[in-house]
């Protein structure tokens, strides 16, 4: 008997979808900064950042489970957080538009809390979205036997 991988490589399915998802994400910033104002357009932009930040990280890294990559993404989000106590990334906004849309300028505590919002939230829909290997396949879905042609 021949072991073959009972799960063929996903990430040719996962990272069209994942580079689909970023572009959505984008535009429903965008959208929400357009009909929004004040907490909801902030606070909501930085929930979709880390959600963002989630898509590339499937992007990149289409295996991690939603739980890894959500929390990448996480991690991602505090540490660009942290770094505006610097005033590097204040700095860097001053010359530049996209250093201000991607690194942010004044550390702001509340948007810890957002950033978590947005990492559970797209966690949930990507698990949501993804079939489980343990649910759908004998054995969690590691390796399958499969016979060999020819063979009884």
């Amino acid at each position: 008997m021949k072991r073959i991988p009972a799960d063929p490589d996903r990430s040719v399915l996962v990272r069209p979808a994942a580079a689909a998802a970023a572009l959505v994400t984008v535009g429903a910033g965008l959208g929400l900064r357009a009909v929004a104002a004040g907490s909801v357009a902030k606070y909501g932009g930085d929930a979709l950042y880390t959600v963002l930040l989630l898509t590339l990280v499937v992007l990149a890294a289409p295996r991690l489970t939603p739980l890894r990559a959500a929390a990448t993404a996480l991690a991602a989000s505090w540490a660009v957080e942290f770094l505006q106590l610097t005033g590097l990334p204040a700095d860097l906004s001053r010359h530049s538009t996209l250093a201000r849309l991607v690194l942010g300028s004044t550390f702001n505590a509340p948007d810890l809390f957002w950033y978590a919002v947005g990492a559970a939230a797209g966690g949930l829909l990507l698990a949501a979205l993804r079939p489980s290997r343990a649910r759908d396949e004998p054995g969690g879905g590691r390796m399958a036997v499969a016979e060999e042609a020819g063979s009884a």
